[in-house]
Formats: C-alpha cells, sequence, structure tokens
C-alpha cells in the first residue's frame, strides 16, 4: 500500500520495508507477522500482525504504539490479515481463523470508539478486503473457496446478506494453486485480485464479470497496490517460487489507462 507521500510499504517475513519513489527500500518496522496495513489520515499505520494476534497501531517511523484490535465481542482475535478503512472513522478487517481447513474465517469492524466486533463469519480462509469508496459494498477474497464475496454495507460495521460476486478460474498447468489473496480497485470499480499460485493478477469488474488476467511474474502472488504519481502504476508483491521455497519479489505494472484510487487524503 501508499501513503499521500508516495512512499510503499510491504509486508515481508518478520518486517515492513518502505519503498521511495526512486525505488530504493529500507526496512522500516519490525513487528513478527506483518501482514495487511492501511494508514489513517493522521498518518497513524494501522498493520494486521498474526504473531500479535492483533491489528496494531505503529505510529510514522515505523515504532508500534500498541494493539488498536486484539479482540472481538470479547473474544481473541485468531490470525487478523488485512483490513479497510471506513470513511466514518472505524475499518474493517479480515480474520482467516488460522486454518484453511473448515469455515472459521471471520470479518471484523473497530468502531471509531475503539470498540471492535463480529460482522460476519462462517467464511473459508478470508484474506483480502475492499470497501467501495462509497461504503455502501465491502469485498472480500474468500481464499479456499477461490472466489470474491461482496456484502451490502447497511450501517457502519452491520453487514447483510453474503453475496458472491465473482467465481475465479482454477488453476491450470504450471500453476499450483488458486487462492485469492490481496485485492485492490481502480476508479472504474474494477476489482485486482493477487491470485496466489497463479502466476497471475485477476481483473474483475463492478458486476462481477471476469475482465482478463495481468501475469503477475510471480508464483506466490500475494498482494496489489495502485501507486505512482498519476496511480496508473500496480505493484504486485508475493514469493518467487513456492511458498518456504523462494525470496519474495516486487513486480510493477504500467497501465497507462488505468488509474487506481488515491490515499484518503491525496492530490488527484
Amino acid at each position: 500500500m501508499f501513503d499521500r507521500q508516495g512512499y510503499g510499504y510491504i509486508s515481508h517475513g518478520r518486517f515492513i520495508s518502505r519503498l521511495s519513489t526512486d525505488g530504493k527500500s529500507a526496512i522500516w518496522a519490525e513487528t513478527g507477522a506483518p501482514r495487511g496495513h492501511a494508514i489513517l489520515p493522521d498518518g497513524t499505520h494501522l498493520v494486521c500482525d498474526a504473531s500479535h494476534r492483533a491489528v496494531l497501531r505503529l505510529d510514522a517511523q515505523g515504532k508500534t504504539i500498541g494493539a488498536a484490535s486484539s479482540e472481538s465481542d470479547g473474544k481473541p482475535l485468531r490470525e487478523p490479515n488485512d483490513l479497510a478503512l471506513d470513511p466514518n472513522g472505524g475499518f474493517y478487517f479480515t480474520d482467516t481463523g488460522g486454518a484453511r481447513d473448515g469455515p472459521a474465517g471471520a470479518i471484523h469492524f473497530m468502531d471509531p470508539g475503539g470498540r471492535t466486533h463480529l460482522a460476519a463469519s462462517g467464511l473459508h480462509y478470508p484474506t483480502g478486503i475492499a470497501l467501495r469508496p462509497d461504503g455502501k459494498s465491502l469485498l472480500i477474497a474468500e481464499g479456499m473457496r477461490n472466489r470474491i464475496l461482496t456484502y451490502d454495507v447497511l450501517a457502519p460495521g452491520k453487514l447483510g446478506p453474503m453475496k458472491v460476486l465473482a467465481n475465479l478460474p482454477g488453476k491450470q498447468s504450471g500453476q499450483i494453486d488458486n487462492l485469492p489473496d490481496g485485492i485492490c480497485l481502480d476508479l472504474r470499480g474494477n476489482l485486482y485480485v493477487a491470485h496466489n499460485g497463479m502466476k497471475v493478477v485477476e481483473v474483475i469488474s463492478r458486476k462481477g464479470r471476469w475482465i482478463r488476467q495481468y501475469p503477475a511474474g510471480l508464483l506466490m502472488t500475494s498482494g496489489v497496490a495502485f501507486g505512482g504519481s498519476r496511480m496508473n502504476q500496480l505493484y504486485i508483491t508475493g514469493g518467487l517460487g513456492e511458498q518456504g521455497k523462494s525470496q519474495g519479489g516486487l513486480f510493477r505494472l504500467d497501465l497507462r489507462s488505468v488509474r487506481g484510487i488515491p490515499p484518503r487524503g491525496a492530490q488527484k
């Protein structure tokens, strides 16, 4: 993900690296097992961290301030994965449930007052999450079902019934899995899906129609985010080879006519 100054933040292993506008990177923070990342308008960073079983709060220099959320309705979180900011001051986040087998995954919502409650449950390894700019639809990558879900947002933190937006393509020769992971939106409302094990990024229309695939350059594609001065560069993260057997990598696609949604408060 990118901040308003154009810096990118990449989670890998125990660390978060910061990518500068000239392409140089350096370790920005060490939290344990960072995953999804978002930045509040005041510059505070929120990071899902599996080792802490919490959504952590970090300052602008990468220092951990404490946990923004570590429980939901009085029950401890299991494995927070990714998060999306709500325009009213709260945020939604996925929790995979800690296992790929069974419907242990959930969606939680932390309100502006700091209280976290369960928004949806019974999901099969939910990973990526995105809230449409109008705040009326929440999109979820359901990893073990290889599909994208959508929920109507009835009120902040209150979701309507689950609906399937799109079933994604299955793995083919040379591909080892079909687990959707990180997701992001462009200005037209199209959804970009890092398809882990497939070596591609899928593009899904607002109505759930499959549009195309982009080559990802990575087998274990895990994250996608728009960046660049015109927000028309798609950055892709993941493992170059099988999980646990290779180094990670970062690729960039210049899409020219496509633009992503600018970070909150950024100039268009």
